[in-house]
């Protein structure tokens, strides 16, 4: 079924602000990832050091998300937004001057490096809270007959930002330099600040007082737990994320496996980007909310298959493509992923559902870094990356087995239903 209308939810200009801080700091966010990861293998030449970059953000992620919820669902969600973007531009500061030669001279590696784990560690305090914040923040944008759409080009910005954002990172690196890199990781973060002033506040739906914030955090995971689209979708995500994460050692494939240096690194990282490019630009025209189970399940098994053939390859050009095929996988499953969260959550819960969400998906890109630098340094590289891919495919198989109702799910019947109501 072709969308008729797959702009609508520009028709409203408060979206469109949304979207480009939605894709600013995800970018930002993205490539000052892969410049750090860069910058410390080049410190330590040590594959686990990548994984404690993962670590040292996930830990304070996971500790604070569902507080971060709870905060979410009471509190103005552009305000509380915008702090956190202001705290995230303060940590690209800091990591822009511990990576000028003319402030660390005299400095040893090793102090610059616990200098990076050390606004690492304090940046995943800040993504704690943008995470629900943002999830809830849309839904106080466009009305809910549009929230498919919505969520598609959320989806859309997002990924987009999470594959081009490294992949500019790895092209700047070879060009600039990790220094400036930096530079321009603090100038799309200073954008997104700007943007948002230009949304107006939102009204707090969960403005109960006399709830206590253990009862508040237990019933946003009980309807996490209870909701079985949800915890579907949630557990097919963390999964392909934790065991899947080949990207997260690409400076190893890059440097020591496929022997290509920054440029060729750089082309890797593009690679995904182009895959969600092209599959995010379609979905918008043709909605996946239609069988979205099955569909879901499909693309996570796709998505496996592109890892298991990257960590196989040898040959660089098909390395790229096992990458691009494992973006177009990868967004489908997020646009799908992002509509139901948004179509099955009641609005004074956004917060809680979505740090929930942060935890067992969004901090899996960290978990997946520190369990792809952990398995690299216990089974070699390629071993890791095997095994990765097999541990997605065998949980996609689980999952249709375990949760029937899960591949049944048909979110059109379910969209029209509610704006039946």
């Amino acid at each position: 079924m072709v969308n008729s209308e797959p702009y609508a939810s520009f028709k409203y200009p408060e979206f469109s602000r949304f979207l480009l801080v939605r894709f600013a700091i995800v970018f930002a966010w993205s490539m000052q990832f892969v410049v750090i990861e860069w910058e410390v293998y080049s410190i330590t030449k040590s594959p686990l050091s990548l994984g404690y970059i993962g670590l040292l953000e996930v830990i304070p992620a996971v500790l604070m998300a569902l507080f971060a919820g709870h905060v979410a669902d009471r509190k103005d969600n552009k305000t509380l937004l915008m702090n956190c973007i202001a705290g995230f531009s303060i940590i690209s500061l800091g990591l822009f001057l511990l990576t000028w030669p003319r402030v660390i001279a005299g400095i040893s590696s090793n102090t610059v490096l616990l200098g990076i784990y050390a606004l690492v560690f304090l940046g995943g305090l800040v993504r704690a809270f943008i995470g629900p914040t943002v999830f809830s923040l849309m839904a106080f944008i466009l009305p809910r007959r549009l929230y498919p759409n919505g969520a598609t080009w959320n989806s859309t910005a997002g990924q987009l930002a999470r594959v081009l954002g490294p992949a500019l990172g790895g092209f700047t690196i070879g060009m600039i330099g990790v220094h400036w890199s930096m530079c321009v990781i603090l100038g799309f973060s200073l954008l997104a600040l700007v943007t948002l002033t230009g949304i107006s506040k939102k009204p707090v739906t969960n403005a109960k007082t006399d709830q206590s914030v253990w009862s508040s955090l237990g019933e946003g995971l009980r309807f996490v737990f209870l909701e079985k689209s949800v915890l579907g979708a949630i557990t097919l995500d963390m999964v392909a994320v934790l065991f899947g994460g080949a990207v997260a050692i690409l400076p190893v494939f890059a440097q020591d496996i496929l022997k290509v240096g920054s440029e060729g690194f750089g082309i890797l990282r593009a690679a995904p980007a182009v895959g969600t490019s092209l599959i995010m630009i379609v979905s918008a025209y043709f909605p996946l909310y239609k069988n979205a189970g099955m569909k879901l399940l499909l693309v996570v098994f796709g998505f496996g298959l592109s890892i298991l053939v990257f960590g196989i390859s040898t040959n660089f050009w098909l390395s790229v493509m096992a990458l691009f095929f494992s973006g177009v996988t990868d967004g489908v499953s997020m646009i799908i992923r992002d509509t139901i969260l948004q179509l099955r959550t009641p609005d004074a819960m956004r917060g809680r559902v979505a740090s929930v969400n942060a935890i067992f998906v969004g901090s899996s890109n960290e978990l997946g870094a520190f369990e792809s630098g952990l398995t690299a340094r216990l089974m070699g590289t390629v071993t890791s990356v095997i095994f990765g891919g097999t541990m997605t495919l065998l949980t996609v198989v689980t999952t249709g087995l375990a949760l029937p109702s899960f591949r049944k799910l048909d979110l059109e019947k379910d969209l029209k239903r509610q704006l039946a109501d």
